[in-house]
């Protein structure tokens, strides 16, 4: 069993940058490959970035790439997020995920293959 928890969104300018972090409970995180996702109002999830469970292996969706950078230590149980250059359109609820021991070699781009999933962290980007 996996218990997720982020932290770090808030209310930032367009510009400007936060860094989201996901906290693990549980012996078995370092083995887990990890995701970020996002839900705009009226919008489906989507994923942003992923992670495989040695960081050897990163994956971003296309709207970020450039701007956001997924990492991870083991040794705290944390992923992270860095978000710079941030615009409007990132405004969202942000969340992360993490996938069956199994897909740990794997960067995963459906919400399908992830187990686990945090409660949620608000970004919220003024113009």
């Amino acid at each position: 069993q996996v218990q997720l928890v982020e932290s770090g969104g808030g209310l930032v300018q367009a510009g400007g940058s936060l860094r989201l972090s996901c906290a693990a409970s549980g012996r078995t995180f370092s083995s887990r490959a990890m995701g970020w996702f996002r839900q705009a109002p009226g919008k489906e999830r989507e994923f942003v970035a992923a992670i495989t469970w040695s960081a050897s292996n990163t994956d971003y969706a296309d709207s970020v790439k450039g701007r956001f950078t997924i990492s991870r230590d083991n040794a705290k149980n944390t992923v992270y997020l860095q978000m710079d250059s941030l615009k409007p359109e990132d405004t969202a609820i942000y969340y992360c995920a993490a996938t069956p021991i199994s897909y740990k070699d794997y960067v995963r781009r459906d919400n399908r293959a992830y187990d686990y999933w945090g409660q949620g962290t608000q970004v919220t980007v003024s113009s």
